[in-house]
């Protein structure tokens, strides 16, 4: 991590505030094709996570099934919620009815940040292979706009990203931690972004 500077002001970052981590680029190259498949091996453990996964979700409203998931096995979210075009339930029920600025204290209570939404629906992988993933996570119109960088920064530093690692009382969190993320994410980078066959 020695080439990865960040503004480390992750635990005290307000809930969905912009990114304050700033990370530099390894070098092109220094890592191996080898290695960046590991490298992404790790990156879509977290992605595939249902932390990450069950957001990272197709149109919710027709049919329910394809809906936001919670837990640790799919099934749709309860009271038939639909987070609509807006992501955020403007068209149904707004998201933050229960999703208040921070998590339940209660077991399995709602979970919370001070934004509560679903990615754009482009930015779906519920669903997707790892090779399926890895192409969208390098493709701008469904990675929403980011170079590789800025997806390692957005990892390292969006608060609502963040509370993966910490969803609140019975819930697990995603694998790793947001700055291993985010540094998997420069090795991938470095080593040219490889996906699995």
């Amino acid at each position: 991590m020695k080439h990865i500077i960040l503004a480390l002001s992750l635990l005290a970052c307000p809930a969905f505030a912009e990114s304050s981590v700033i990370l530099e680029p390894l070098p092109e190259g220094s890592v191996t094709a080898s290695e960046g498949l590991e490298m992404w091996g790790n990156i879509h453990e977290v992605f595939a996570h249902p932390r990450c996964s069950n957001c990272h979700v197709g149109e919710d409203h027709i049919p329910i099934w394809s809906g936001p998931h919670y837990g640790p096995t799919e099934r749709p979210h309860g009271m038939f919620i639909s987070a609509g075009e807006s992501r955020i339930g403007a068209e149904y029920l707004n998201c933050a009815t229960c999703h208040g600025p921070q998590n339940s204290t209660q077991l399995h209570g709602a979970p919370g940040a001070e934004v509560w939404l679903l990615p754009p629906v482009e930015m779906q992988w519920h669903g997707k292979t790892s090779a399926e993933i890895c192409a969208q996570v390098q493709d701008p119109e469904r990675n929403g706009g980011k170079t590789l960088l800025e997806v390692a920064e957005h990892v390292a530093g969006d608060a609502l990203v963040l509370w993966g690692w910490d969803p609140g009382p019975g819930r697990e969190p995603a694998p790793y931690s947001a700055a291993e993320l985010a540094e998997f994410v420069l090795k991938w980078t470095a080593a040219g972004a490889p996906c699995p066959s």
